[in-house]
């Protein structure tokens, strides 16, 4: 019995690896950093509340260093967060309930730095630039537009949550 048990677990972290794996070639192909989405992978389907950074990257056989890079990215942009447990130096780590919709929220800080940086290249234009004037001006719309847009599915978002889970306490 024990040796099904330590069978099961090593299949189960098995997948849990081949997840993360997928995960990562998937980000891949949106020109995002691989680790990035093995780590985000990992921490999505493991069975622990949080994990160390050293257990993760044990994990992933990954460097420490590739590991700590990869943590602060998806730190930043709101995927995961870092669990301090008390009296305890190391790193922890677990993913966000809802990374997705944490991405979306945080996307903001993206958009209002690019719209700040395109008026400013306004404002250095020449009169009579005409075709960089659209070009920047069309960017800038585009980007306000689309942080417009954010705010209405990250709202309806959150409604379809509440309306899925509603469901799910019916059912």
């Amino acid at each position: 019995m024990a040796d099904d048990t330590t069978e099961e677990i090593d299949e189960r972290e098995q997948y849990r690896r081949e997840f993360a794996e997928e995960i990562s070639l998937i980000w891949e192909m949106t020109g995002t950093s691989r680790m990035d989405g093995r780590v985000l992978g990992y921490l999505m389907i493991m069975d622990k509340p949080y994990i160390s950074s050293a257990d993760l990257a044990e994990a992933l056989n990954a460097s420490t260093g590739a590991v700590s890079m990869a943590t602060r990215r998806l730190i930043d942009t709101n995927y995961i967060r870092r669990h301090s447990v008390p009296g305890d130096r190391s790193h922890y780590f677990k993913a966000e309930e809802d990374p997705w919709g944490g991405f979306l929220a945080n996307e903001r800080r993206y958009f209002d730095r690019h719209i700040r940086s395109i008026d400013s290249a306004l404002r250095w234009l020449n009169p009579g630039e005409t075709d960089a004037e659209i070009r920047l001006r069309n960017g800038r719309d585009y980007l306000e537009w689309i942080q417009e847009y954010h705010h209405k599915m990250l709202a309806d978002w959150q409604e379809h949550k509440r309306a899925r889970d509603e469901g799910a306490d019916k059912g």
